[in-house]
């Protein structure tokens, strides 16, 4: 769960470009602050780079003036293609008595070292840009809902983000899972 140093500096060299070619996303933050801060957290690296190989396009999308953390959210503009066909959780995954899919969103995430967007980040998200017209995301489920045997998704049509409900032990090819991660 490492980064060789190659692989360190050629992550470090995508997150830059993506970070130069979408200020809007992160007015007033400087990339060489940011920079320093990942370097000086390297073991951050690894997940970055598993949200990067999956598909996740992870950027900057704020800082945390509280705890002085920079916090990633995936922006690709389709839920991330390398986390899709997922069910919600491991309890879904083995209910399911045939035609189970690989792997659940919740964790997927967890061995990546990142956790789903909740409602309200996901809404944060599209203050940035336009995601999942054409997908869909599992979105952190409050255990009520849970607890229930549901889970819940989101995407945006007609310009608007729609919250929907499914079973947990439904999956999609065209719903994954977004992620974030504080650095």
């Amino acid at each position: 769960m490492k980064l060789s140093p190659e692989q360190q500096q050629e992550l470090l060299g995508i997150l830059k470009t993506r970070f130069e070619k979408n200020m809007t996303r992160h007015t007033g933050l400087e990339w060489a602050k940011v920079q320093v801060k990942l370097e000086a957290n390297a073991e951050k690296l690894w997940p970055l780079n598993e949200m990067e190989i999956t598909g996740g396009e992870p950027d900057v999308v704020a800082y945390d003036k509280n705890t002085g953390e920079y916090i990633f959210y995936d922006c690709a503009t389709e839920s991330p293609k390398g986390r899709r066909s997922v069910c919600y959780d491991h309890e879904a995954l083995e209910a399911r008595k045939e035609y189970k899919p690989a792997n659940s969103a919740v964790e997927m995430a967890r061995d990546m070292g990142i956790e789903l967007l909740n409602e309200e980040q996901y809404r944060e998200l599209h203050k940035l840009g336009k995601f999942d017209a054409k997908t869909s995301s599992w979105i952190k489920t409050p255990a009520d809902i849970r607890k229930l045997g549901g889970a819940i998704f989101a995407d945006f049509r007609y310009g608007t983000i729609f919250i929907y409900h499914n079973g947990a032990e439904s999956y999609y090819a065209a719903r994954g899972f977004r992620g974030a991660l504080r650095v």
